[in-house]
């Protein structure tokens, strides 16, 4: 009940302003206090109405009261202060149902600051103090505030256990260590702790490693997901242009067709109503002919009959036959378009399987393949998109096959083109596992892969395979080889083979260039991170005109 006394004292001393201890306290007419700076900063406000009034119980006062410092208010609260008593605490510093309570507090408990694991007792600050200031306490152990203070008592010695049987893993008091756990393996519960403190950080260490593995993994995962996403949006936009061209082409040609079977119809409609009209005049003429014949026949005047017999007798020369058969004039255009539609069919049936999506498999990577066969399992058939060669380069067998040529070729301009090293981008986009070989024929060649956002205007590096960080090159130059990213050469050993073979797993980061043969040598090998889908590519010279490169097909 006393500290509810003083807590009384707090709220009567304090500024109902500021929430604080008076500080230059001083009275108004109406009996309530206020320090003089804050009752003075509220009236400055007032000043703009002009009316002053008592913030509590809201009396007006005609003019801005002169204000004198109470003395015996002044001396009182600093006798307060002596005493070591402040303002009265807040309601957030007395203990809720999910807080731990200070054991000492009266009335409404206080929150607790620390508990003490040798008084078994929570203390709020201000009951905390004597283990900070008394010698008596200095060996006390003060830990955060716990509600399982009890659980350090032996329930059957009712004494705190310090100890810790090793034997049966459990806590016990010292009296346990002689009782029921004689002849135990027993040490203090520090040095226990010290133990599993060890063990507790080699763990924690394991854990915090198992997460940065973890988050990198999930880093693998987003940008697989990143690249998939933004492959899968290219090939839709991609896929949707083809098609709207190849309908355009259809709808085109489907025109045509129609335009020109109608004109050979009217040629044809026209040829045939002129012969009937001939015919249908003839048969006219013979019907009139009969007619007069059948009269004369009919004539009883022997001599009038020989008179116009030998007019009405003769007849005119009569049309050619015509020959009625079966018109089959525009049977092969039925053939023609049928046989074009079976041959579209079957391209489509047959490239529609090489449509296929890489699985995300970031989490289990597979073991790189090491011989020829085990390639063969991730072989990707590429095709070079003739909208970035340069010019002097020239696409044949299927757009698989590139060859140096001594003049430009009348390419149509396109963004997407090389325009001064020779060198050319497949269509396919490449993520997930992927070989493919390339045959090379002279005596220079590059074989490349790169990200499709690589510049291609102009002679700088930017647009150069090898010399940027968007591109990865090995260059097979006679009998020997060189790797190059960035402007950074490797000089590089490994038996020569016209045929190159390169291995991409690019969520794991891996970009392999092999010798290539039924004996797989390794020439050089790339541990990176790629952060878009990457594409095949090659780079030759003008000087070694008739060089080639042909990316192999491999199914």
């Amino acid at each position: 009940m006393a500290q509810k006394g003083v807590q009384l004292d707090r709220e009567s001393f304090s500024c109902s302003i500021c929430l604080d201890l008076l500080k230059d306290p001083v009275s108004l007419n109406c009996g309530h206090n206020y320090c003089m700076k804050c009752i003075n900063s509220h009236w400055d406000v007032e000043d703009q109405k002009p009316v002053y009034s008592c913030p509590q119980c809201r009396k007006i006062f005609p003019t801005r009261p002169k204000l004198e410092k109470n003395t015996m208010l002044a001396e009182l609260v600093e006798q307060l202060k002596k005493t070591g008593l402040q303002a009265a605490p807040a309601d957030h510093c007395y203990a809720g149902p999910e807080d731990v309570a200070c054991d000492f507090c009266s009335g409404r408990k206080l929150k607790a600051q620390k508990s003490c694991l040798v008084c078994l007792a929570s203390y709020c600050e201000l009951h905390l103090q004597p283990h900070y200031e008394s010698q008596r306490f200095k060996k006390h152990k003060l830990v955060e505030p716990s509600e399982k203070l009890q659980e350090n008592i032996c329930s059957r010695h009712d004494e705190v256990m310090k100890m810790f049987c090793r034997t049966d893993r459990q806590s016990i008091c010292y009296l346990c260590s002689v009782d029921q756990h004689k002849g135990h393996d027993t040490v203090s519960a520090a040095a226990e702790r010290s133990e599993r403190q060890k063990e507790l950080e080699v763990s924690r260490l394991n854990i915090q490693q198992r997460i940065q593995d973890r988050e990198k993994d999930v880093k693998l995962l987003q940008q697989e997901l990143e690249a998939i996403n933004r492959s899968a949006d290219e090939a839709v936009e991609d896929s949707e242009k083809m098609f709207t061209e190849l309908i355009r082409l259809m709808q085109k040609r489907s025109s045509e067709v129609k335009r020109q079977v109608r004109s050979q119809q009217e040629t044809e409609v026209s040829g045939v109503k002129e012969v009937e009209e001939k015919l249908q005049q003839e048969i006219r003429e013979l019907k009139r002919k009969d007619a007069e014949l059948k009269k004369l026949s009919n004539t009883e005047d022997h001599n009038q009959f020989l008179h116009s017999y030998p007019s009405l007798s003769a007849l005119s020369p009569s049309t050619s036959s015509i020959q009625i058969r079966p018109r089959r004039r525009f049977d092969h255009v039925t053939a023609v378009v049928s046989r074009v539609r079976d041959e579209l069919e079957d391209v489509l049936r047959d490239k529609w399987t090489d449509v296929s999506l890489t699985e995300v498999d970031v989490l289990l990577p597979a073991a790189e393949p090491k011989t020829r066969a085990e390639f063969l399992q991730y072989s990707r058939e590429i095709t070079l998109d003739p909208n970035t060669a340069y010019t002097k380069l020239v696409l044949s067998g299927g757009n698989r096959k590139v060859t140096v040529m001594s003049q430009k070729q009348s390419y149509p301009n396109h963004p997407d083109r090389f325009t001064y090293w020779l060198q050319v981008l497949s269509r396919e986009s490449l993520t997930g596992r992927c070989y493919w070989e390339v045959e090379r024929s002279g005596s220079r060649v590059h074989v490349a892969v790169s990200y499709k956002n690589i510049s291609r205007a102009g002679s700088s590096d930017d647009c150069k395979f090898g010399s940027n960080n968007k591109s990865w090159l090995l260059d097979c130059f006679n009998n020997s080889y060189n790797f190059r990213h960035n402007k950074v050469e490797t000089p590089l050993s490994g038996p020569w083979s016209s045929r190159v073979g390169v291995y991409l797993d690019h969520s794991a980061g891996i970009l392999s260039f092999y010798s290539a043969s039924e004996t797989m040598t390794l020439l050089h090998r790339v541990q990176t991170t790629f952060t878009q889908p990457l594409h095949a590519g090659v780079r030759l010279y003008s000087m070694y005109v008739g060089d080639s490169v042909e990316f192999c097909k491999l199914k």
